[in-house]
């Protein structure tokens, strides 16, 4: 348990896996005073009343917002002007307006000329996740051991930075802060690509079961299986991802398709010497993961 709580009044801006996490795991650290949450969906705001887990629950974000010390928006990136623009007058000087979404050079372009001044716009990304959402999927330990990003301007305050910091470390999260389009590559690459490989992956699967009615989905294997689960996720999420961040995403995609035809030369030649050094050297990789603790 935090010894004072870092803020008074935390405003959560969407309720799904991130939202309901976040407030649960403020809660039980005593990160917050006190949690407002809104959201668009009755439905959502209702179970959220059921579940308790944050103290109150509001269908308008301006009336959420007002008077919070820190606002969270924790819902697609594609959401964010209309939220912020709906708020702004709400927001109060001093306060901290974060986010949680996975792409974050878009964050700045597309609110960052609504942010009232006096209120500090400090970007943020807890890489964590599941392929669950809605209030029910989250969990208080979902931080423990990851990673939470933060991609401050260069001349953000440096008090209201400290604050966020200490916010996400006092969920279990590893604190790091960077530049906002060093994060954008490095989430290309990390998660943006392998969501959209197994996005592909299983649509390609479900059409080979529908023109040749092979029973693919039936006999998934553990890789494809793997797939199916990521591939899971948030539809308008990813969407929104995919095209806020479509340059390093088509940098990577370009990337990953050169070493694709590699392996496909490799595989058509019968060059296994190639094969085997390939991947021989990704399993080392993936053992580092695992050493990381991000498996």
């Amino acid at each position: 348990m935090a010894e004072a709580p870092i803020f008074e009044r935390l405003c959560l801006i969407g309720v799904g896996l991130i939202g309901s996490s976040i407030a649960r795991a403020a809660r039980k650290a005593g990160l917050v005073r006190k949690i407002v949450a809104a959201d668009a969906s009755a439905q959502v705001r209702q179970r959220v009343v059921e579940l308790g887990i944050v103290d109150e629950v509001e269908s308008d974000p301006a009336k959420a917002a007002k008077g919070a010390d820190c606002v969270m928006l924790c819902t697609p990136l594609g959401t964010y002007r209309d939220i912020v623009a709906a708020i702004a007058p709400a927001l109060c000087p001093g306060a901290i307006l974060t986010d949680i979404g996975s792409v974050k050079s878009c964050v700045f372009t597309d609110i960052g000329p609504l942010v009232p001044k006096g209120v500090h716009l400090l970007p943020g990304h807890p890489v964590a996740g599941t392929e669950h959402s809605g209030p029910d999927a989250g969990f208080a330990e979902l931080f423990v051991g990851r990673w939470a990003i933060l991609t401050p301007p260069a001349d953000a305050d440096t008090a209201a930075l400290a604050k966020l910091k200490a916010f996400w470390a006092g969920t279990g999260s590893t604190v790091e802060v960077m530049d906002a389009t060093r994060h954008d590559l490095t989430l290309a690459i990390t998660s943006h690509l392998p969501h959209l490989i197994a996005y592909t992956i299983v649509g390609t699967a479900a059409e080979l079961e529908n023109v040749t009615a092979a029973e693919v989905i039936r006999y998934s294997a553990g890789g494809f299986r793997d797939f199916t689960r990521i591939a899971g996720s948030n539809p308008v999420m990813w969407r929104d991802i995919f095209l806020d961040n479509r340059e390093a995403v088509l940098e990577m995609l370009g990337r990953f398709t050169e070493d694709l035809t590699g392996l496909q030369r490799a595989i058509r030649y019968g060059d296994g010497k190639t094969l085997e050094d390939w991947f021989t050297r990704t399993r080392a990789i993936r053992r580092g993961v695992v050493e990381a603790k991000q498996a």
